[in-house]
C-alpha cells in the first residue's frame, strides 16, 4: 500500500489564464497552495508533478477537430463553432498546452490511485466540467473531470461515481457518460430555472441502457448549509451504497458560498468543510477509500476559495484544520497588497454551524420539494423506496 493521499500540483498550472478581469482567476489556486504550506498541511507530502495529457487521452471525451481548433486557437482566433473567443471562453497563449496540463494532471491523479501508489489524490487545478465533446463552455476548455473518468475506464475499472458539488450543474461530465451504465453521475447544484447553464432538471436520467445513472438534485436559490446538507444526506449516500462505486470521483466548486459573486446559494465555509468531510467518509464507506478529487468554481478569490480549498486538501490528507484557528499572518502578509480594497478573512470559519435536520418525508417546503422530485426519479431505478425516509 502507497501513501494514504497524493496531492497533484505544478505551479504551470497557474497558465490556465482567461486574462483580464475574467471570474477565473488562478490566483485562487496560488492562494489556496500558500495558505496550506503556512498551515504546514504539505509538510512531508512530496507533490506529483502533471505531465499533458496526449491527444489520445483528450480524444477519449473530446473530438480531434476540436483538439486541433484548441491548438490553433491563438493564430486562428476567433472561432465561436467551437465556443473559442467568447466572453466565457477567451483565447489566450499556449491554451492547448495549459488546458492538456490540467487534464495530464487530473490523469495523473487517477493513476496514483490506480496503481496503489495513494487512496486519495486531488488537482485543485481540475474540476473543469462544463466543456464539451466539441466546444468549450462555461471557462472549461478540456473536461479534465470527464478525460480523468475515461482513463480510470481504461485502465478496468468498472463502476465509477461522479459527485459534483458546484454550484453549476455538471453538466459536461454528465453528457460524456450519459449512455454508459459503468458511471453514476451526480450533480448538487442551483435549480437551472435560475442559473446557467440551464440544465440539470431530475428527469435527467441517462439514456436507454444507463438509466438511472445521471441524477441530479436542484436545489432553491438561497439554499443554507443546513437544507444543503440536509438534501444531500436524503438522496446521495443511498445510490452511492446501490452503485457500489470502485472509486469517487467529486468535483469540489466552492461558488455554493453566500459570498460567490456568480450564484445565488448561500452556503458557508464551514458547510463546504462538511462536505469535504461527507466526501471523505462516503469514499471510505462506499469506494473502498478511493478518492480523486477535484476542484472548480469558486470566484470569491481572497475571501473564500483560499479557506474552502484549504480545508479540502486537508480533509483529504487527514490533517483537518480547527475552523476557529486564524488564518495564517504570512499568508494576509501576501495577499493583502494584491487586494486592498478586500477585508480578508481572520479565521477558518464563517462562525456558522453546518448541522441539519435528516430529511423524513414530513415537511413540504421547495427543498424538500426538490428532494423528493430528485428520489422518485432515481430511487425506483436502483430497488429504492423514494418515499421511506430509511432508504
Amino acid at each position: 500500500m502507497g501513501a494514504r493521499a497524493a496531492i497533484v500540483w505544478d505551479a504551470a498550472f497557474l497558465g490556465y489564464d482567461l486574462g483580464g478581469d475574467h471570474p477565473l482567476d488562478p490566483i485562487r489556486l496560488d492562494l489556496t497552495m500558500r495558505m496550506a504550506t503556512a498551515f504546514g498541511l504539505l509538510d512531508g507530502v512530496e507533490t506529483v508533478p502533471p505531465r499533458p495529457a496526449t491527444d489520445d487521452e483528450l480524444e477519449r471525451v473530446h473530438t480531434p477537430a476540436y483538439v486541433a481548433a484548441v491548438r490553433a486557437a491563438p493564430t486562428a482566433g476567433w472561432d465561436p463553432g467551437h465556443g473559442l473567443g467568447t466572453a466565457d471562453n477567451p483565447v489566450f497563449d499556449r491554451m492547448h498546452e495549459s488546458s492538456a496540463l490540467i487534464a495530464g494532471g487530473s490523469i495523473a491523479a487517477a493513476r496514483q490511485i490506480v496503481t496503489g501508489a495513494a487512496q486519495r489524490a486531488v488537482n485543485l487545478a481540475g474540476g473543469l466540467h462544463h466543456a464539451m465533446a466539441d466546444h468549450a463552455a462555461g471557462f472549461c476548455v478540456y473536461n479534465d473531470c470527464a478525460v480523468a473518468i475515461a482513463w480510470l475506464l481504461d485502465q478496468g475499472v468498472e463502476r465509477i461515481a461522479y459527485l459534483d458539488v458546484d454550484v453549476h450543474h455538471g453538466d459536461g461530465v454528465q453528457a460524456a457518460f450519459y449512455t454508459d451504465p459503468r458511471v453514476l453521475t451526480v450533480s448538487v447544484h442551483q435549480h437551472p430555472m435560475t442559473l446557467w447553464p440551464g440544465t440539470g432538471y431530475p428527469a435527467e436520467l441517462g439514456a436507454e441502457g444507463a438509466e438511472g445513472t445521471a441524477v441530479n438534485l436542484a436545489l432553491p436559490p438561497g439554499t443554507r448549509d443546513d437544507g444543503w446538507l440536509r438534501a444531500f444526506h436524503a438522496v446521495v449516500p443511498s445510490l452511492l451504497a446501490a452503485f457500489r462505486p470502485q472509486v469517487l470521483v467529486t468535483q469540489c466548486g466552492a461558488d455554493t458560498h453566500r459570498e460567490d459573486p456568480l450564484a445565488d446559494l448561500g452556503l458557508s465555509v464551514d458547510g463546504h468543510r462538511a462536505i469535504y468531510r461527507t466526501l471523505r467518509e462516503l469514499a471510505d464507506t462506499h469506494a473502498g477509500g478511493r478518492w480523486l478529487a477535484l476542484g472548480g468554481g469558486g470566484y470569491s478569490l481572497f475571501r473564500v476559495v483560499p479557506r474552502s480549498w484549504t480545508h479540502l486538501l486537508a480533509t483529504v490528507l487527514d490533517r483537518d484544520v480547527d475552523p476557529n484557528r486564524p488564518v495564517p499572518a504570512d499568508w494576509v502578509a501576501h495577499a493583502a497588497p494584491l487586494a486592498p480594497t478586500v477585508p480578508l478573512p481572520t479565521a477558518m470559519t464563517d462562525g456558522c454551524d453546518p448541522g441539519f435536520a435528516p430529511w423524513d418525508g414530513s415537511t413540504d417546503t421547495p427543498l424538500d420539494a426538490a428532494v423528493l422530485r430528485t428520489r422518485r426519479a432515481l430511487f425506483p431505478l436502483h430497488g429504492l423506496d423514494p418515499d421511506d425516509p430509511r432508504d
